[in-house]
């Protein structure tokens, strides 16, 4: 079936960059021989070199040609016109495995592939990446969701837990709900964990780090397990005149802080409404002070 050992492949690389590297690199762990890879910028050629040292930089239409399992860690936006342009060369084979790692698509996007007779398979690892030999460690234990067809979904199993990760099946038509979710928690999570940094700092503050950390690492900790049930603060209390305040400090000190904390107030409250927690009358004075006017008394 390959290189080395029954049952292991010879893997390429498409595109060193955080993910990819970190995924070959797990791949190659688990046995198979990584043939080759793709890297243009400095700093995945530095990751080439950390994590899949003595594996050759090659240019991807020899890296699919070497290849019995094509990894393709590349930009979302960029998957699509990158594997049909293959396709209309000739680069993929049949029998091949084709495994790309956009959280947004699933296997469909491989379909030239696919119809040039490669395997194809959609794997996404959900967790944030380093691109260093931490996030090996980080991979034990993660989940990745896996998208192919039913046939196709037992290879992509356990191709996951050979990297040490728990698989999770998502259909094809989620795929784009499943990345909106995840999107929605790990990235805007930073935006406001740093927004309200910024807040603190500029309020004189010091190691704002501090106070936010154990109490951010709570409250999510609490939503995991209780959902809307560990919902605190003024919204749940109803307390109106307290985000009213916050409303107008916030006004005054930062453009794209309030913009941010009125609209998640705004859907904090729909939330609770929904739970039956707050009563129309309270929501209805909530509501009101979410959107006290910039710069009123």
């Amino acid at each position: 079936m390959g290189p080395g050992a029954p049952g292991r492949l010879g893997v390429g690389v498409i595109g060193t960059g955080r993910v990819g590297a970190v995924l070959g690199a797990a791949l190659r762990a688990a046995g198979h021989a990584v043939i080759g890879a793709s890297a243009v910028s400095d700093a995945s050629l530095e990751r080439l070199e950390l994590l899949l040292p003595g594996v050759p930089c090659l240019e991807i239409p020899e890296v699919v040609r070497r290849a019995e399992l094509v990894l393709i860690a590349v930009p979302d936006d960029a998957l699509a016109d990158l594997v049909s342009g293959l396709a209309t060369t000739g680069a993929w084979q049949p029998g091949q495995l084709v495994v790309h790692t956009s959280g947004r698509h699933g296997a469909a996007v491989l379909a030239p592939a696919a119809t040039a007779g490669a395997i194809t398979l959609a794997v996404h690892p959900a967790m944030t990446f380093t691109g260093t030999t931490l996030d090996l460690a980080r991979l034990l234990g993660a989940s990745m969701a896996v998208t192919a067809a039913p046939a196709i979904l037992p290879i992509g199993q356990a191709l996951v837990i050979e990297m040490g990760a728990e698989p999770v099946i998502v259909a094809e038509a989620a795929r784009e709900a499943y990345h909106a979710a995840l999107t929605h928690a790990a990235n805007h999570i930073v935006t406001l964990i740093a927004q309200s940094l910024a807040v603190l700092d500029a309020a004189g503050v010091t190691d704002g780090a501090r106070l936010v950390g154990p109490l951010a690492s709570a409250a999510l900790d609490n939503a995991l397990r209780l959902g809307d049930g560990a919902l605190t603060g003024p919204v749940a209390r109803g307390d109106a005149e307290s985000v009213a305040a916050h409303v107008r400090v916030l006004s005054a000190m930062s453009p794209d802080v309030i913009d941010a904390y009125r609209a998640m107030a705004t859907a904090t409250l729909r939330r609770a409404q929904d739970a039956a927690r707050i009563r129309p009358d309270v929501a209805q004075r909530l509501l009101t002070a979410i959107n006290v006017p910039e710069g009123a008394a």
